[in-house]
């Protein structure tokens, strides 16, 4: 996981434009239905003061809603798509995200920045490009019988965590990614029905060379890149010809929020567009998913000094709903901060190698809150096997292990939230190989251990509760007075 530098880092027609609780126009149509029943996107926005800056500045426009309400029209009867939306998405922001797209560019820095002074306006960015290479070129075919294969899930003691807890299917993992190999052995009957939600214009990438499906949403998470499986082998892989995948028996929904490009090395490397990604992680959530890995990311060093954050209202409706967020930290071996891994409330993850060192590549900061296995990672590859290295290939292992807790959690009827994750995980890291490390968190994942913490943390909760109601003691009722 990582953001390369290209001649222009966003999505160049397009903006995202946020608005104020209650000015959201109804006539706007959902993006999905603009991609998947023919709708025509609007030409205006409010008739009057928005419209007029847009045309001033960027000509003619085609807006659409970013998001589709929870709430499907079959529920909600006749109720217009704009007020469809519960009031979790309206809080969140979800439901007041507008995606417009611009004829002319060349004052797009005057646009946002006009429209961001409007009272009506909550927040306005440029529509930026993410992107998720390989840290190294990965090595794919047979390549499973050099070294200790396993040695990652070893380091974390996860065949342990299996044995106390092998997963519950009816916990579900969403991978935001290139998507998978649908056919693979390792994890053709491992996975849910996923979708596509990529939707990019060549002609407004920066020069980059875009192959495979990049301009048609859709619901085949197919992977051009490899990226997206080797992530669902380390969560899910059957163990066939690799270890096991960490999560197991959960499920496993693969979203394609991520494009396929070519760099001048001919590699392929992943790439979308923040609509894109907030879009299928929205869809993933209300889908279900208890667990989302996001092994992408977005430097700070990229946005102008007043941008808004990546992915802010899309983090707040997981929080909101009690959806639990892995991010890679990155791969610049740097101190800064990435998003999603540094928006709040997402468990921010870094890499360590084979001696449980922090690995030269991984994104320091004080947000990362632990470390995982991060190089030479065997895994699923497009055809066959690969070895991965990269903070992409760590994060799923705490995500599986996420997606265990959850299970245990379900299991013991107990409420888990993204909070009570990162929290328990920290308190039962290993320390790293060697001390004063600064940046990569509070240790290594211990995926045992952190079962064995959640089970202490269920059993102190009850003992509280049958001890105490609404924070008064309960003490034993008087003995009945004899007749």
């Amino acid at each position: 996981m990582n953001t390369h530098s290209v001649n222009a880092h966003t999505a160049r027609r397009r903006l995202l434009l946020t608005l104020k609780l209650g000015e959201m126009p109804e006539h706007v149509p959902g993006l999905r239905a603009v991609h998947g029943f023919g709708t025509q996107p609007a030409d205006h926005v409010d008739g009057g003061i928005i419209d007029r800056i847009l045309r001033h500045h960027g000509g003619a426009i085609r807006v659409a809603r970013l998001h589709s309400a929870r709430v499907r029209r079959a529920e909600r009867g006749n109720v217009i798509g704009a007020r469809r939306f519960d009031d979790v998405e309206q809080i969140s922001g979800v439901a007041r995200v507008l995606r417009i797209e611009v004829r002319e560019i060349d004052r797009m820095q005057s646009l946002m920045a006009a429209l961001a002074e409007l009272p009506m306006v909550e927040r306005v960015g440029a529509d930026y490009l993410c992107h998720s290479p390989f840290d190294a070129p990965a090595i794919a075919g047979d390549v499973r019988h050099a070294g200790n294969t396993a040695w990652a899930q070893e380091a974390i003691r996860l065949p342990q965590a299996l044995h106390l807890e092998p997963g519950d299917p009816a916990i579900v993992v969403g991978l935001a990614d290139t998507g998978v190999a649908l056919r693979h052995a390792e994890l053709d009957a491992r996975l849910r029905a996923g979708f596509d939600s990529v939707d990019l214009d060549p002609d407004a990438v920066g020069g980059l060379t875009l192959v495979g499906d990049f301009r048609h949403r859709g619901q085949r998470p197919d992977d051009d890149v490899g990226h997206g499986t080797g992530c669902a082998g380390i969560l899910v892989a059957r163990g066939a010809g690799m270890p096991a995948g960490g999560a197991g028996l959960c499920g496993l929904t693969p979203v394609r929020v991520l494009g396929a490009a070519v760099g001048a090395d001919a590699r392929r490397f992943g790439v979308g567009a923040l609509d894109n990604i907030d879009a299928g992680m929205k869809r993933l959530i209300d889908l279900g998913a208890k667990v989302i890995n996001m092994s992408f990311g977005t430097p700070d060093s990229l946005l102008t000094g007043d941008a808004p954050r990546p992915h802010e209202e899309v983090v707040r409706y997981a929080l909101a709903r009690g959806v639990i967020l892995v991010a890679a930290s990155g791969n610049s071996g740097l101190e800064e901060r990435f998003h999603p891994a540094a928006n709040e409330g997402v468990i921010a993850v870094g890499a360590v190698d084979e001696a449980l060192k922090p690995a030269s590549f991984s994104t320091r900061g004080a947000h990362v809150a632990l470390c995982a296995p991060g190089r030479d990672i065997v895994t699923c590859g497009l055809d066959g096997y690969q070895r991965a290295t990269g903070t992409s290939f760590a994060a799923p292992f705490v995500a599986a292990v996420c997606a265990l807790m959850a299970s245990r959690a379900q299991r013991r009827a107990w409420p888990l939230t993204g909070e009570d994750c990162k929290r328990l995980l920290i308190a039962s890291a290993r320390p790293f190989s060697r001390a004063g490390v600064r940046g990569c968190g509070h240790g290594v994942l211990d995926a045992a251990a952190a079962l064995r913490a959640l089970d202490d943390d269920i059993d102190l909760h009850l003992r509280d509760a049958d001890a105490y109601d609404g924070g008064a003691r309960l003490e034993p009722s008087p003995a009945p007075a004899a007749a």
